[in-house]
């Protein structure tokens, strides 16, 4: 395989500023550990499962998806910077230190975002969290339209495409919202372990039940390093949920360059700046995430 297709070309953008600078992005997740490579930049913390004020993360997800979105690399000398180095971000631990959660936590984190979002410059809400199968788990259901809620007060709403492919119909809820920007991995096709279990061709494909096409785009998501929920240390983790905050993080670096974007210009620039890779549309969506073609003006 070429090996240009997992490249998101990040460091052209950071050269000419555009760093996520003033851009909140939010994550609902098992939490966030503060490591060094955040600073100070964790503007807000609420914890769903347990309610502790300080922020933490007992499992360690978060914690990694957070620094793929904005990790400095001060920790690693500059080794494993996320996408938007100087980013804001805003977490809400709605699953438990197995990585397990209910329906209600997740949306009452979603309520909670909506609720604060001018008061912490959130313009982005990454989801690497989804469910499969067994009821409510339908365009109807209560996920669905609490993303749906969120994307309609303007926020960006991006959410992982599911790890249950390459079946047919294998996007999981949120993720087939025809709103939310879903992402799907692009490298997929590198066996990696996930959970303990050996997995390759992994990512969700649509359609959904709706026979609405999905996902919107692939970004990489093998064997991606960045913060552990330790002092000073890192970890490997592979998955759509790797993915995701690789979207979130380049959009954020996109919305500090021209602020006033609102979410359907960014989904139709998505659309139009992708990479073709040449697969099915319900396996690669409209392509490849390209940070330096998605910023480039023209």
């Amino acid at each position: 395989m070429n090996q240009a297709r997992e490249t998101i070309h990040c460091e052209e953008c950071w050269r000419e500023g555009y760093t996520g600078r003033g851009i909140g992005v939010a994550v609902l997740d098992t939490g966030i550990f503060p490591h060094e490579d955040f600073g100070n930049r964790i503007a807000a913390f609420a914890d769903f499962v347990q309610k502790r004020p300080e922020p933490y993360d007992d499992n360690g997800h978060g914690t990694h998806i957070s620094g793929i979105i904005g990790g400095n690399g001060s920790g690693s000398g500059g080794g494993y910077s996320g996408a938007a180095p100087e980013c804001s971000l805003i977490c809400a631990k709605v699953l438990d230190k197995r990585g397990n959660g209910y329906a209600s936590d997740v949306l009452s984190g979603l309520r909670w975002i909506r609720l604060n979002r001018e008061k912490y410059g959130i313009r982005i809400v990454n989801i690497s969290v989804g469910s499969f199968a067994g009821r409510g788990t339908g365009e109807n259901s209560a996920l669905v339209k609490g993303v749906n809620a969120a994307w309609d007060d303007g926020l960006v709403v991006v959410v992982a495409a599911g790890n249950n492919g390459p079946g047919r119909m294998t996007i999981t809820t949120p993720g087939i919202s025809r709103k939310v920007i879903t992402v799907g991995c692009s490298d997929d096709y590198k066996e990696v372990n996930v959970m303990g279990n050996r997995m390759v061709d992994y990512s969700g494909r649509g359609p959904t039940g709706a026979c609405i096409c999905k996902p919107d785009i692939v970004a990489p998501g093998c064997a991606i390093i960045s913060c552990a929920n330790r002092e000073g240390a890192y970890q490997t983790k592979s998955g759509t949920s790797m993915s995701t905050p690789l979207v979130s993080g380049v959009l954020a670096l996109l919305l500090q360059k021209y602020p006033n974007m609102t979410n359907r210009d960014v989904k139709l620039r998505l659309r139009e700046r992708a990479v073709d890779l040449g697969l099915p549309r319900n396996q690669q969506g409209w392509g490849l995430l390209d940070a330096e073609r998605l910023l480039r003006q023209g």
